[in-house]
């Protein structure tokens, strides 16, 4: 399963399993970086926090990523990870 979303667009996490987050994130932040994209917004959910600490890891390790946190409540609160991508 790649990702469908076109990069201008947040991904949302609800359709996938667990074990493919972190391909599926890593792949949606390659995509958003080479279309230039400086922020983006990844939808996990609220649930038990399992997906939120799968890409919240990913995100601290991910050498594109300037900074993440969560969504302004309009835009998913805790539900949603806002990511600040670095400049080329």
């Amino acid at each position: 399963q790649g990702v469908d979303e076109k990069p201008d667009e947040p991904l949302d996490l609800h359709p996938f399993a667990p074990k493919d987050i972190p391909s599926v994130v890593e792949e949606y932040l390659d995509q958003c970086h080479k279309a230039g994209f400086h922020e983006v917004r990844i939808i996990h959910g609220r649930g038990k926090g399992i997906q939120r600490r799968i890409v919240r890891a990913l995100l601290e390790k991910h050498p594109r990523v300037r900074w993440f946190k969560d969504a302004p409540t309009e835009a998913g609160g805790w539900g949603a990870t806002m990511v600040r991508l670095k400049p080329d």
